[in-house]
């Protein structure tokens, strides 16, 4: 697959989209053939950084601080802040708000709380924080980073042959899209037992539009 059939199938994807009035969500979806995805040989499962954020998890990140300092610090790089003398004290109703974000980060110390009153409930959904240090530029770098992180699998559920994700929204430049688009499929296809033979077709779509078949034939 290479770029410029991918830029062909998004400019293709817009003219037959209509306008929205909403900012929808670009997918990516792969196809497989000849493979039993109950199988662990047919799975695919998948973390990746992206060569640019999908826009998916801006302004939706969460900090588990210690440090009222640090908390101050990083008050505008955040949506929530919780200390960790509140952890505890999370009713029911919080712990789901806290769940509606996509990025989670924690100072070291304060894992320890988090695991014991919110692992049962982070974990199995694969927002465990990620333990960072009090250094404002190395948090900041790791945001950036775990925001363009995606997780491609189809393992949910009892294993379907196709993995679906999110690679931007109508408002990114489409050559990032692309860009996005290319890095994954290239992961998929390394990660399949017969490489490019299990891929039936590539599909790129918005969130309300039709499917575009990315390199034709394939």
């Amino acid at each position: 697959m290479k770029l410029e059939e991918i830029l062909a199938s998004l400019r293709e994807m817009d003219s037959k989209s209509k306008k929205r009035n909403f900012n929808q969500q670009i997918e990516l979806i792969v196809n497989f053939r000849g493979i039993d995805a109950k199988k662990p040989s047919g799975q695919v499962d998948i973390k990746l950084d992206l060569p640019h954020s999908t826009g998916r998890g801006e302004g939706k990140a969460l900090l588990f601080a210690r440090s009222d300092s640090f908390a101050a610090t990083m008050k505008e790089d955040f949506e929530t802040i919780i200390m960790e003398g509140k952890i505890p004290e999370l009713k029911k109703q919080q712990i789901q708000s806290i769940l509606q974000h996509d990025v989670f980060v924690a100072e070291a110390p304060v894992m320890i709380a988090v695991g014991k009153y919110l692992g049962q409930d982070l974990a199995p959904k694969g927002k465990m924080p990620k333990p960072v240090s009090t250094d404002p530029g190395e948090v900041r770098a790791e945001l950036s980073k775990m925001k363009s992180r995606v997780r491609v699998t189809n393992r949910r559920g009892k294993g379907i042959p196709l993995v679906q994700v999110v690679v931007g929204n109508d408002s990114m430049e489409r050559n990032k899209i692309a860009e996005n688009i290319l890095r994954i499929y290239e992961e998929v296809e390394k990660a399949l037992p017969r490489k490019k033979q299990n891929v039936k077709s590539v599909i790129v779509k918005k969130t309300m539009g039709s499917a575009i078949r990315i390199g034709g034939g394939r």
